[in-house]
This record gives structure tokens, sequence and C-alpha cells, in this order.
């Protein structure tokens, strides 16, 4: 039951900080965050998984080394409370696991995918962790269930004690996932392979551009990606001609991907680029 507690005080605190990322991360871009404030979820999800890991995996991890270390000395009056209590928890945590899950299929449908790869490749972590806590919260309701009962059968408090520990390894590991997660994001991450591969293709068919010879991305948050691509023109087009192109294909890159909000196109000419190698290869 201490375990499950500490695990419900993580989540509580969880959920506070994920409300925090939710409205800190829409406020608009300004002169000290140009690119807006869209990290700010990544920031406090990290916050987030360390909560679990201490709160919820280290001190359920130590309850079941005391109850080890007490000798079987633990009362076992009351546990009859302790499961109802548990139950109870159950039923509440099972309604908020299939809540995520429908928002969770509901982004995945949205996006042509399966719920595997939503999960594995959602970009949105508040939602990530909400699915993991209550998942993880249903999983150590079960195990904490199962260990009062198999005590209250058999009177061997290690029943209790391991599936202690047991909470705490499972909170464990998924801190350290979310947390992974989490330090990726943080540190810039690249957009979709295939988004990439997708605009690759479209800026190579414009009629203006000749090559694309560098394309970078990052994400700045679960909905907003910068674009720096590197392209060289197809020779015979006036300045005016390029601008207007430009901005054409700004445009139409929003158009296409929405996410990929902040474009940024690096032109060079190519036939001036082959004149200077040219001109470097003469003795």
């Amino acid at each position: 039951l201490l375990s499950e507690a500490a695990h419900s005080i993580a989540d509580s605190l969880n959920e506070v900080f994920l409300l925090a990322s939710l409205k800190r991360s829409r406020r608009p871009a300004d002169a000290r965050h140009p690119f807006g404030y869209g990290m700010e979820r990544y920031f406090w999800s990290l916050l987030a998984a360390v909560g679990i890991f201490v709160t919820g995996g280290c001190f359920s991890v130590f309850q079941g080394i005391e109850a080890f270390r007490s000798g079987g000395s633990e009362t076992r009056q009351g546990y009859v409370i302790g499961l109802v209590v548990l139950a109870v928890a159950l039923i509440a945590e099972g309604a908020s696991l299939v809540r995520a899950v429908l928002q969770v299929r509901g982004a995945a449908r949205a996006r042509g995918r399966s719920m595997a790869a939503e999960i594995r490749h959602g970009h949105d972590p508040a939602l990530r962790t909400v699915l993991a806590e209550d998942s993880t919260a249903c999983a150590g309701v079960v195990l904490a269930i199962a260990g009062i009962a198999l005590h209250m059968a058999t009177g061997e408090i290690a029943y209790e004690a391991s599936a202690s520990i047991l909470i705490g390894l499972l909170l464990v590991y998924v801190a350290y996932t979310l947390g992974r997660a989490a330090r990726g994001q943080l540190v810039g991450e690249a957009a979709d392979p295939e988004v990439q591969r997708e605009l690759r293709a479209f800026l190579v068919e414009q009629p203006e551009i000749d090559t694309v010879t560098a394309l970078l991305t990052m994400r700045l948050g679960p909905d907003s990606v910068m674009v720096a691509a590197r392209v060289d023109l197809t020779p015979g087009y006036d300045s005016e001609t390029v601008e207007l192109a430009m901005v054409r294909i700004r445009h139409g890159v929003r158009d296409r991907w929405p996410e990929l909000d902040q474009v940024f196109l690096d032109v060079t000419d190519a036939a001036a680029t082959r004149r200077g190698a040219a001109a470097d290869r003469r003795p």
C-alpha cells in the first residue's frame, strides 16, 4: 500500500508538471525565444520521469527491502480494507487508461499509422507519459493486490515485499524509458525520415532548384519543425524570379507539411559554383 501510495503521489505531481508543460508550451514566440516555447513539453516530461524514478521507483524498492528485513514482524490487520482500496484504485486507473488509449488511437488514426507506431514515434511527450503512467499504475495495483492476497493466504511477508520491489523496478524502467525519450528531444531531434525523404523529393521537383546539397531538420515542439536547406539553383533565372520562387516553395512546404513551420532556404547558384570549381582547377 505504501508503494502504491508513493506511486500515486508521483503520478499526481507529474500531472501538475504536464499541465504546466501544456500551458507554457503554447506561449507565442518572443524576442528571447523566437522559435516559441514548444520544447517546454520535453523539459517538463523529463522532470516527470525523474519524479517517477525517485518518488515511485526508489521508494517502492526501499519499502520492499525494509519488509524483507522486518523478518515477518508486520501485522496482518486491515488487509481487507487495503484490498478494497486497491480495487477502487484499479477501477479509477483503468478508466484513466481507457481514455489515454482512446486518445492515442485517435492520434494514430489521424496520422495513418498503428497505435504501436504512434507510441514509439509520437512527438507529444505529455500523451506518452500519461499512457505510460496509467499502464504502470494498473500493473502496479495488480501486483499489490497479488502480494497482499498471498501474504494473507500464506502468512509469508516475502510475497508482499517482492510485489513492492517489482512495482519499484517497473517504475524505474518506465522512468528510464520516458527520460531517454525526453533527452533525445531536448538535445535536438530531426523530423521523421519519411518526411525528410518526401521534403527532399519535393524540393528537387521544383524547376528553379538544380540540387539539394544539404537538408537539416530539428523538432522545436510536438507540432513545430525547423527546416534548413541549402539548394543549388538552375541557371538562367534572375534575382526577382528566384525570390518569388523561394516564397512559393516555402508556402508549398508549409501547406503540405503544416508542422514544418520554420523554413529557411540557403540559395546558391549551381552555375556559379561550377565556374568557381573550374577556376580552382586551372593551373
